[in-house]
């Protein structure tokens, strides 16, 4: 019976052991491995365009606000029990919130994004009370001395130094001086860091995804379409090439990544700018302090101290005085060189959901503070049409009040480069909005003719692309003298009308002419009518050398209905 009960005692004290190791690993007192995760081995940047930005709006190169999902895959050798992961080298333009690991046994308790990075104030500040040495240059002999110091004060004031049994300031001594530091203090990084916490009951090696939004990205796109031929019907045969401008304003690369764009409206509620925070390096702020007696009183007239610098780059020495190996690059983009790279491969369109995505089949390297520019798009054979349209009613600058005109009135129609998006047209791929650059063959090469901007177009959709002023087609409409009169207009009364078209090119011209909105006219004529995004349209063509005369009737929709 003795023996039972010193078991029982045995067990009873190894499960109230237990119960206290879960309870102390509970409240976290339980002391933490840092486990540093390897390099990407594998990394995915899917970028998505500012959502804020509209058609013919260029990218803001300073400050893009568009954002990217990164994925990366690490490898991570846990200890058994609770550790630390750091992320070494993540997006400054991380959003932290949206982080998610997979890939642990015991998924993630804790994560952080580290705010200190490396930089003069965090490196004095992270060997308060350790050695370092300081040396001093005498500038008549050139003679240079070293000595051991600790440092005693944090960088947010004077730097003060123990060297023996005295203390000082950096910087005040009057000579030439410089800090050399024998090692990075723990916790701190050159790059910005991600941290999660874990726990892993038995230990092992594991292939994790780190998966992220981050601010600071963009992407747009360009066309550009020569037209080869156009026969004397306007019809227009063309080369089209388009290219994907990829923008990343953070600070740091990622290698050999996969490349996907996401084109689309997005509805973004998240402030992500104000979600990432990134992580800044401070500067060292050195004063000395003031000159003279305590009796008599500082004989120097005491100023406030100068705004701080910005952040040094790295290598950099504040008037010699501090040595540092990384620095955070807080320049801006539209302040330095831009990297500008450009891939000859054809991204591939994909479904995702109501949204258009473009995968790059090969991998790139989205640079560091860079431009990166890939074709998504090369048709030899698009066919097409040229147009030229005239806007006919009240308000327009064709419209005139009587059956009289001159030709000095006439206005130039503005004419529109047109094709069907689709597979029989030579095209056939989800369009991404854009700016849009026409150019045509001539005895000095080809040479620019019009240039605008076009919105998204998915597949069957018709395309127009406009192309300025015409120099050969003109028009003018006009509503005949014996009319009703204005207020009887409003009763619905018929109005009779004109349109007038010139053509002194060499070629047939194709043309439509806008007569108002369908809900707003009913217009009357046996050739030709028709409605085009919800107007009501007249389709003719005029032969080269010719001027034609279209009548038609129009009367407004708004009165009938008030009258019925």
């Amino acid at each position: 019976m003795r023996i039972l009960l010193q078991k029982a005692a045995i067990l009873f004290a190894l499960l109230i052991s237990a119960t206290a190791a879960h309870a102390q690993n509970d409240s976290g007192d339980e002391s933490r491995a840092i486990v540093m995760a390897s390099e990407p081995s594998d990394l995915s940047v899917t970028l998505y365009r500012d959502p804020r930005r509209r058609m013919g709006q260029v990218m803001n190169r300073r400050n893009p606000r568009g954002f990217a999902m990164i994925s990366e895959k690490r490898t991570v050798i846990l200890p058994a029990g609770r550790s630390t992961i750091r992320f070494d080298g993540v997006a400054e333009g991380m959003v932290a919130v949206t982080a998610i690991v997979t890939g642990l046994p015991s998924g993630t308790i804790e994560k952080n994004r580290n705010a200190d990075i490396l930089s003069p104030a965090a490196l004095v500040n992270g060997m308060l009370g350790n050695r370092v040495t300081i040396t001093r240059t005498n500038p008549a002999t050139g003679v240079a001395q070293s000595e051991d110091a600790i440092v005693r004060t944090r960088a947010d004031g004077g730097l003060v130094l123990q060297t023996g049994d005295q203390y000082e300031a950096v910087r005040c001594a009057g000579l030439p001086e410089k800090l050399t530091f024998d090692a990075v203090p723990d916790g701190l990084s050159a790059n910005p860091v991600f941290t999660i916490d874990t726990r892993d009951e038995s230990g092992g090696t594991y292939e994790v995804t780190l998966t992220y939004l981050a601010w600071g990205f963009d992407w747009t796109a360009h066309y550009v379409a020569t037209i080869e031929d156009i026969d004397r019907k306007g019809k227009a045969k063309m080369r089209w090439l388009s290219w994907l401008t990829l923008l990343n304003d953070n600070g740091q690369s990622f290698p050999n990544a996969q490349l996907l764009a996401v084109a689309g409206e997005l509805n973004v509620v998240s402030n992500f700018r104000g979600l990432a925070n990134p992580p800044r390096g401070e500067p060292l702020r050195l004063r000395c302090y003031p000159i003279g007696s305590t009796k008599l009183g500082t004989p120097i007239n005491l100023r406030p101290p100068p705004p701080p610098p910005p952040p040094a780059p790295p290598g950099y020495a504040e008037g010699d005085a501090i040595v540092v190996t990384a620095q955070k690059r807080s320049q801006s983009l539209q302040d330095m060189p831009i990297a500008v790279s450009a891939i000859g491969m054809e991204a591939l369109e994909e479904q995702l959901g109501d949204l258009k995505l473009y995968r790059v089949p090969e991998r790139v390297s989205v640079n560091a503070k860079g431009l990166k520019q890939v074709a998504f798009l090369n048709k030899d054979e698009v066919e097409g049409e040229v147009l030229y349209e005239l806007a006919c009613y009240e308000g327009s600058e064709l419209y005139r009040y009587d059956d009289g005109y001159d030709y000095e009135e006439f206005d130039a129609a503005d004419m529109l480069l047109t094709t069907v998006n689709d597979e029989d047209h030579g095209l056939g791929v989800a369009l991404p909005t854009g700016g849009f650059t026409i150019f045509e063959p001539s005895s000095m090469g080809d040479l620019q003719i019009g240039e605008d901007s076009i919105r998204d177009y998915a597949v069957g959709q018709d395309v127009e692309i406009p192309m300025g002023e015409s120099t050969m087609v003109f028009g003018l409409c006009a509503r005949k003298e014996d009319t009703p009169e204005a207020d009887e207009i409003g009763k619905g009364k018929w109005m009779q009308m004109e349109a007038v078209v010139t053509n002194s090119g060499s070629r047939r011209a194709a043309i439509r002419i806008e007569l108002g909105y369908a809900a707003e006219w009913e217009v009357k004529k046996t050739r030709g009518l028709g409605l085009k995004d919800g107007k009501r349209v007249i389709t003719t063509s005029v032969k080269p050398g010719e001027e034609k005369l279209i009548k038609f009737r129009m009367r407004s929709v708004e009165a009938q209905s008030e009258d019925s």
